[in-house]
């Protein structure tokens, strides 16, 4: 008789085999283009949402925040509900939830309900996308479809932020600000029709018992994490922001003892302790702060200062995307022969140059020669990122852990961005009041604080991705028996 073991890896080596598994990968490409459109598509729609809603500058920056804390700290719980539950059913699952949240957030008449709609769709996602890339894990399982296919989904994942920027500008110019949301109704449709007869269902065997401690531990640590930084705008020596800092650390140091000592752990610590895929998430995490904080202050630069419509923001930003498409597809092809460790090294010092390029705009603006260097040296840098880095960091996951890892990958991306976007907001703010006190009132003070805050930003944003060049140049060297579910291991080094 066979295993369940052994028939579920039959089931996945057949399915990695099917032909139609490039269709598969479109589907799988075009729901992750969703989600991480979602992290920033809202950008370019928020100053006319503000205006509509009534919404203070704290209610407008929770609108990005609430959705990557909700997504970043259920996303463990995700991929756990995936692996045991079923990927396929996962992903059905989070697709039409995402999309019901979506609506809701689309029809909001209050600033509440936008609220309650976007951590709803940070919920979904947290339940979409590691399924979406489990499945695409067990789809390639190796050789080098699995770079291709791979590629795509990590160009997807940097370039998306970008599109996100674009779309929301066409649609808040010539419909309103509320379709940057209800647009991800239509995309899940098609999502759904397309893949329900390509998708194969694959589950976990064995112990499928969820981790309920861990599970209030690691949601509980984070969003106090968050939370902490968000109040950081008030002053870093408030209790509010201490306390929750403090508390945060303290649950997710709780979080990690109780997953040492567990029987079936929420995230089992053999996924992260591996030194090349712990090196590939704290890049990850960091790439994400940088990413997602530092966009979003790039929106509020074109808009506010430079008075740039939601189309005109937009379309600023699509160099950034040509640049990250451009650069995955070209890397895809010689990264069997230059290996992991170069790109992910060198991508963080390009993007770090962009960021730190952009740290010098002005009231004037002169985009062709204040913004474009950036925003296209960023794209080199991420594309160098990302189109590795999910490779890497499911690089050795057996099929029980698919779920969870594929989790854990996007985890420190989004959480990445909740806390960015929050540290950045309080240094942006810190900066605002520093450059208004020292400097005598003008017709352009106030702009001149905001681009002040902006380059601070920028500069933090700068630092974060930096960081990840000394950590992918020492632990993300992986060896033959790392990648061994690559049969090019050994140009992989």
């Amino acid at each position: 008789m066979t295993s369940p073991s052994t028939a579920s890896t039959e089931a996945v080596h057949d399915h990695a085999a099917h032909p139609r598994r490039w269709w598969l990968l479109a589907v799988l490409a075009l729901a992750q283009l969703m989600v991480v459109l979602d992290g920033t598509i809202v950008n370019i729609a928020l100053p006319d949402a503000q205006v509509e809603l009534g919404m203070s500058d704290g209610d407008r920056t929770w609108v990005v925040t609430i959705y990557a804390l909700a997504f970043g700290s259920l996303l463990l719980l995700g991929g756990r509900i995936a692996d045991y539950w079923g990927r396929k059913r996962s992903f059905m699952l989070g697709m039409v939830g995402f999309a019901i949240a979506s609506g809701i957030g689309g029809f909001a008449a209050t600033t509440e309900q936008l609220l309650i709609a976007r951590g709803l769709q940070g919920a979904f996602a947290a339940l979409l996308a590691p399924a979406s890339l489990a499945i695409l894990t067990i789809t390639f399982p190796n050789g080098k479809d699995r770079i291709k296919a791979f590629a795509v989904y990590g160009a997807i994942g940097g370039g998306g932020a970008a599109v996100g920027l674009l779309l929301g500008g066409v649609l808040t110019e010539y419909a309103s600000w509320g379709w940057c949301l209800l647009v991800n109704v239509p995309i899940a449709v098609i999502a759904i029709v397309a893949g329900f007869p390509l998708i194969r269902e694959s589950r976990a065997h064995g112990n499928t018992r969820y981790d309920l401690p861990g599970t209030v531990l690691v949601v509980g640590g984070l969003a106090s994490l968050v939370y902490g930084f968000s109040q950081a705008e008030n002053g870093w020596g408030r209790w509010e922001t201490i306390g929750f800092l403090a508390l945060g650390v303290v649950l997710l140091a709780a979080f990690v003892w109780v997953e040492s000592r567990a029987s079936n752990p929420l995230l089992p610590l053999r996924v992260i302790l591996n030194r090349v895929r712990g090196g590939a998430f704290l890049v990850s995490l960091l790439t994400g702060a940088a990413l997602l904080g530092g966009l979003l202050f790039l929106t509020f630069y074109f808009q506010i200062v430079l008075g740039f419509s939601p189309l005109q923001s937009g379309l600023a930003s699509l160099p950034m995307t040509f640049t990250i498409m451009i650069g995955a597809t070209v890397l895809s092809r010689f990264l069997p022969v230059i290996g992991v460790r170069i790109p992910m090294t060198v991508g963080p010092v390009i993007a770090a140059a962009g960021l730190g390029w952009l740290s010098f705009i002005t009231v004037e603006g002169d985009y062709v020669v204040q913004v474009l260097p950036g925003v296209i040296l960023l794209g080199i840098g991420l594309a160098c990122i990302f189109v590795p880095l999910q490779n890497v960091a499911l690089s050795g996951i057996d099929e029980h852990d698919a779920g969870v890892a594929s989790a854990a990958v996007s985890a420190t991306q989004q959480i990445g961005g909740s806390i960015g976007t929050a540290l950045f907001t309080a240094l942006y703010t810190a900066a605002i009041s520093a450059y208004l006190a020292a400097n005598p009132p003008s017709e352009t003070a106030q702009l001149e604080a905001f681009v002040s805050g902006y380059s601070t930003a920028f500069l933090w944003a700068a630092g974060l991705i930096l960081l990840a060049a000394p950590i992918s140049f020492f632990l993300v060297r992986p060896s033959k028996d790392e990648l061994m579910n690559v049969p090019d291991a050994v140009h992989l080094g």
